[in-house]
């Protein structure tokens, strides 16, 4: 028969036993609740908020396409006009990374400290087009503006986009700006501008050469007549510690994208 220390022994080791089974238990919660708030927390984010200027649709949805099957980051887009990008990222729009469509507006924004100069680049140059949907209307040259023989010419507003102060740059050079401008439909962006040609309500808009179709007839107008079309890329300062802006701001860099964005007719570095 047991003594009764040795009883005493036994219930004490089972107590200890119960009691730690518990506090097992809760150590693997934690463990596990670390471990989720590590995966889904701001410093390991899967997606990344891109702003990007109206003429790059093409190129853009391409990097998008290759950057999200190599990383399964989810790269979230917005297009408009440069400016009205701008103007909703200096009222507090949550965007990581901006393509803007020309060098200007990611200057003003590194100088309103919402950028670093460090974390900007030019990722690419455009070329300008006057293009029309009706074959051989535009004879690869700019007599249709000498001659004024259209109804309706659309541009991008000069405010707002980059590639419709190119297009007054152009006019300008060609001493035809006040003979066209009772002719002008104006676009909000690059893409609306298109958009009047593609449906007629323009019989000739001066569009991204990465807009270009490969129906109707355009002129590809030389570069000395216009501004260098320089767009450069900026990381956001509030995306500095976003690893995964970080990832697709670098990627914008790489051969690889540089050669997507090539392919759409633009040049780069």
């Amino acid at each position: 028969m047991k003594s009764i220390a040795a009883i005493a022994l036994t219930f004490g080791v089972m107590f200890i036993s119960m009691l730690c089974k518990p506090l097992q238990a809760l150590n693997l919660v934690d463990a596990n609740a670390s471990a989720s708030s590590t995966l889904y927390s701001s410093e390991n984010p899967r997606q990344v908020r891109v702003a990007v200027a109206s003429n790059f649709i093409k190129p853009m949805q391409q990097l998008k396409a290759q950057f999200e099957q190599q990383t399964s980051i989810k790269v979230l887009v917005s297009y408009s006009a440069s400016g009205k990008l701008f103007a909703q990222i200096i009222n507090g729009a949550p965007y990581d990374v901006f393509l803007s469509a020309d060098q200007s507006k990611p200057q003003e924004l590194i100088k309103k400290e919402k950028a670093s100069a460090n974390q900007r680049f030019t990722y690419a140059r455009g070329k300008l087009v006057l293009w029309s949907s009706t074959p051989l209307l535009v004879n690869n040259s700019p007599e249709i503006l000498e001659t004024n023989a259209f109804r309706k010419v659309a541009l991008a507003n000069p405010k707002f986009a980059p590639y419709g102060q190119a297009a007054v740059d152009v006019l300008t050079n060609l001493s035809l700006l006040e003979q066209t401008q009772p002719k002008w439909v104006m676009g909000e962006s690059i893409s609306q501008t298109y958009q009047f040609v593609a449906t007629g309500n323009a019989d000739i808009g001066f569009i991204s050469h990465s807009q270009k179709p490969d129906h109707g007839s355009y002129w590809l107008i030389p570069e000395e007549l216009y501004k260098p079309i320089q767009q450069d890329a900026v990381l956001l300062s509030s995306a500095e510690n976003n690893s995964a802006a970080v990832a697709f701001y670098e990627f914008l860099k790489s051969n690889e994208a540089k050669n997507i964005i090539q392919s759409h007719h633009y040049t780069v570095d």
